[in-house]
């Protein structure tokens, strides 16, 4: 089990490295940042470790440990993406998961009419009405919530683990949007309705009608957020 003291660690370091507050190519020293951060060499080590794994640094013999720049970074390391969308790029990286998911979901939303359980047909009918009566209140957190089991179970019930691997990529992106205030007071009518109808092509098994829809959803995620980055 990963220390208390490590997660600081490597949360402070991954937060300045993906901040662009450390450049790629400066060199840290073990013992600096045992120093700096008050903390044992164990910690630090095993921090190192998390961070090598995930591209953000590479230790060099007899040098130190080298901070990496953008390039090397494993982008869909979820450490990454949520310090990214936590970060001063935050529009950056949520327009290029945007992309992503318009990449992803449509494909997902069709497979799941084709294969999604009677019980995952259920919930994502059940997470659409949430969000209907909770988007009208509204209450945010409670309509993230319902967005988020509504994804996630449409990923999951494409029966592709693929896509069933990157439903923690679609709720780090709606979190980051209701959480940093990038969600309208009141969501969307359109996308609500676009979520429902979603939902009745998949309880009918109208792939086709599916994957149209979820395109039309992923493409009003797009729009927003590129609204946002022009505004900024």
């Amino acid at each position: 089990m990963t220390s208390a003291l490590t997660l600081r660690v490597l949360d402070e370091l991954g937060r300045s490295i993906v901040a662009g507050q450390i450049p790629a190519g400066s060199i840290w020293l073990l013992d600096d940042l045992v120093t700096r951060h008050g903390v044992s060499r164990t910690a630090v080590r095993d921090a190192i470790k998390v961070l090598e794994a995930q591209g953000l640094v590479r230790p060099r013999r007899h040098v130190g440990i080298e901070v990496l720049g953008q390039q090397d970074w494993d982008a869909l390391s979820d450490n990454v993406v949520r310090w990214r969308l936590d970060g001063p790029d935050r529009l950056e990286a949520l327009h290029q998961i945007s992309e992503l998911r318009s990449a992803i979901e449509p494909m997902a939303a069709e497979l799941a009419a084709r294969h999604a359980t009677p019980e995952q047909r259920r919930a994502i009918d059940e997470a659409a009405l949430g969000m209907q009566h909770t988007g009208a209140v509204p209450d945010l957190e409670a309509y993230l919530r319902h967005d988020v089991v509504f994804h996630r179970t449409l990923l999951q019930a494409s029966g592709n683990p693929m896509f069933a691997s990157l439903a923690y990529l679609v709720e780090r992106v709606l979190d980051a949007r209701t959480h940093h205030h990038l969600m309208p007071e009141r969501p969307n009518e359109d996308a609500i309705r676009l979520h429902r109808r979603v939902a009745e092509a998949i309880a009918t098994q109208d792939a086709t009608a599916a994957r149209q829809r979820m395109e039309a959803i992923v493409t009003e995620a797009v729009d927003a957020v590129d609204e946002m980055v022009d505004e900024s």
